[in-house]
């Protein structure tokens, strides 16, 4: 009962997570000074998967205080609206299988043969223990649109030449962070880190990029990790293994009948 239920709480995380696309070199970008710098480096963001198709195999490694577990997992994407993950291992959850299409969430539970619809009740639930939410999935929320973007500090962060961006919501902002803190590295602008807070001002989790690789015209990042910061020691890491673009996908290949299939 315990891996089933596990398997009901679903994943694909942040903007950044299972759509394996990278980051492309932006010569276009506006002048450190200019205003329009912080709202453009958000839209580079907000758009960069747009369009991509993807298809990638990663290892997750989720500790938690009580358990910790590895899985490996196969996913394709299609821009921000569609996505497909199955689990390759371990064996006895092989074949459970997680689907996006627009803005509906379903998982397929191999064992059982059932499909179960993600409702907006069960968004805050974390997919298989691991330390994302559906939310993270499904969010609509746009950086350049629901937040007002500032340079808060250029320099060296971490021994890294860097930005930092704050983004507060703008009122009325379907939003659910207080504040989020964005690093991009200069050199790039390649998303190095991001900080959550909440409402009242507290840190509540940081997801972190590193091992970027330049494939082709993208800076992928090979790892991410995503850390809770009212739990110590614990975290979620996703390690890419493979990633592949510009395949033949459309619309037609994310379907429950694919999502059974698999």
């Amino acid at each position: 009962m315990k891996c089933r239920a596990m398997a009901t709480k679903l994943i694909i995380g942040l903007v950044l997570i299972f759509s394996a696309a990278g980051w492309a070199n932006d010569r276009a970008a506006p002048n450190i000074n200019s205003p329009e710098f912080a709202t453009h480096i958000m839209q580079r963001i907000d758009d960069q998967y747009r369009g991509d198709k993807s298809h990638g195999i990663m290892e997750m490694a989720v500790k938690t205080r009580h358990w910790t577990r590895t899985m490996s997992l196969e996913s394709w994407s299609l821009g921000k609206a569609y996505s497909l993950v199955r689990i390759l291992s371990p064996k006895k959850e092989r074949g459970t299988a997680t689907l996006k299409a627009k803005d509906t969430l379903f998982t397929y539970l191999k064992k059982t043969g059932r499909t179960i619809k993600i409702t907006s009740g069960m968004m805050g639930g974390a997919w298989m223990g691991s330390h994302f939410t559906n939310d993270d999935l499904i969010r609509h929320t746009r950086l350049s649109e629901d937040y007002a973007v500032r340079l808060s500090f250029s320099g060296n962060i971490n021994g890294v030449d860097a930005y930092r961006f704050v983004l507060t919501p703008k009122p009325d902002a379907p939003v659910v962070w207080g504040k989020l803190e964005i690093v991009v590295r200069a050199s790039d602008l390649a998303p190095l880190s991001q900080v959550y807070f909440a409402e009242d001002g507290q840190k509540v989790r940081s997801l972190v990029f590193s091992k970027h690789e330049t494939i082709g015209d993208r800076i992928i990042p090979k790892e991410m990790i995503m850390t809770p910061l009212d739990k110590p020691g614990e975290y979620t890491r996703i390690t890419w293994k493979k990633i592949a673009f510009n395949l033949n996908l459309d619309k037609g290949f994310f379907t429950i009948q694919k999502l059974k299939s698999m």
